[in-house]
């Protein structure tokens, strides 16, 4: 049964094609069967049974043309006195066909405005009954306009929700979109904090292996003790970059942290103080300061703190040169936590670190300006007076 109902939904014009055909058959009899009316008469209502025949099998391809085909042949059928027959029925459904479909609204209220003169007009052509008072006849005659009236209304409806569902479906199908672009945007949010992980975890982690590994070179023949040192700390600071990106690639494949024996947690500020201690050992001297009461922050913005300190000790090995001195100083707000990170060493040229840092792969003060924008703190950078450089950052407990 579903099929069948699929059948003619896909075939709407064959549906009324068959309708059209009973219709024509059954007025054609009735026309031949009327008794009282003259053979002329008989012959003038034929081409009044084609017209709305095929006004009928045609009203969902041509609505618009089917409809003045119908009003030509109901103004033939008064002009020549046609008596009302069987066919006329086709007007009430090429008024509801009009009313719902989507033809212009002037098309829609002069098919009304026909359907309710179409009475009367008949009644004026041929006359009331004799036998009758006047206002039996009228009070029929109005009788006959509530069918047309109903059509019209009925098909109207049908058209007001028709739209009223095409403007549910075109919102779902907004909504859709707009839920597709919002995901692509978070995906893209993703991948950019991914990628500043990244860049914080292997530019700091590969710098301290080079460091290493060139004294490790120089002193090998000389100091093989110190050489062995030196390569202890490149294989431990490999293996805690490979542990953190497998941790950061863990999250790109699921979305969450994988537990395993590998799985190392997001450093926080009380990592910054083993980071000052790894940099030291690399050979830049850190001084290292707490001010205030230290206490646990929010996830976000020990992150942040963490990776701010982390970049800028970075950028003073890579642009200090080789007697630059550094120092980090953590102070605790009752609001929040302020950084302080100076070196006075050589620098580099403040537009480079805007241009996206010495990698020119779009990080450096950048990605700092991001992670701080992400809680909502502030970011002050630039050259010192006696010569280094100087980034000092707020990051407020809550995002304002």
């Amino acid at each position: 049964m579903q099929r069948l109902y699929d059948f003619l939904r896909r075939h709407p014009t064959g549906v009324d094609s068959f309708w059209a055909v009973l219709l024509f058959g059954v007025s054609m009899l009735n026309v031949v069967a009327e008794t009282g009316v003259a053979a002329p008469m008989k012959l003038a209502a034929v081409p009044v049974v084609v017209a709305l025949s095929t006004a009928v099998a045609l009203r969902r391809r041509w609505t618009q043309a089917m409809f003045w085909l119908t009003l030509g042949a109901g103004v033939f059928q008064l002009a020549v006195g046609v008596i009302a027959g069987f066919y006329d029925a086709a007007m009430f459904v090429i008024l509801f066909t009009v009313a719902a479909s989507e033809v212009p609204r002037w098309v829609s209220r002069t098919a009304l405005g026909w359907g309710l003169a179409a009475a009367p007009l008949y009644f004026l052509r041929h006359g009331v009954d004799k036998g009758t008072s006047d206002v039996d006849n009228i009070l029929f005659a109005v009788f006959m306009i509530v069918p047309f009236a109903l059509a019209w209304v009925l098909g109207d409806s049908l058209r007001t929700r028709r739209a009223y569902y095409a403007q549910l479906i075109e919102r779902n199908q907004r909504l859709e979109k707009e839920r597709e672009a919002q995901a692509k945007v978070a995906v893209a949010a993703e991948r950019a904090r991914i990628a500043r992980e990244l860049h914080d975890v292997v530019a700091h982690n590969v710098s301290v292996m080079v460091v290493q590994a060139d004294g490790a070179a120089y002193v090998m023949d000389v100091a093989p003790e110190q050489a062995k040192e030196a390569l202890q700390t490149i294989s431990g600071t490999g293996r805690q970059a490979l542990a953190e990106m497998r941790r950061l690639l863990g999250v790109l494949r699921t979305g969450e942290p994988q537990e395993s024996e590998d799985y190392v947690p997001q450093p926080d500020v009380e990592q910054i103080e083993v980071l000052v201690e790894q940099v030291r050992a690399a050979g830049l001297a850190v001084d290292f300061e707490v001010e205030g009461a230290p206490r646990r922050l929010p996830s976000g913005v020990e992150l942040t703190a963490y990776r701010i300190v982390q970049e800028a000790l970075t950028n003073t090995r890579k642009h200090g040169g080789p007697d630059a001195r550094a120092s980090v100083r953590l102070v605790y707000f009752d609001d929040g936590l302020g950084l302080l990170v100076e070196d006075d060493g050589r620098g580099a040229a403040h537009e480079l670190y805007e241009d996206g840092g010495a990698d020119g792969a779009g990080h450096g003060l950048i990605g700092m300006r991001e992670r701080i924008g992400m809680v909502g703190g502030t970011l002050d950078t630039g050259p010192r007076p006696g010569g280094g450089f100087r980034i000092s950052a707020l990051l407020p407990l809550k995002k304002s």
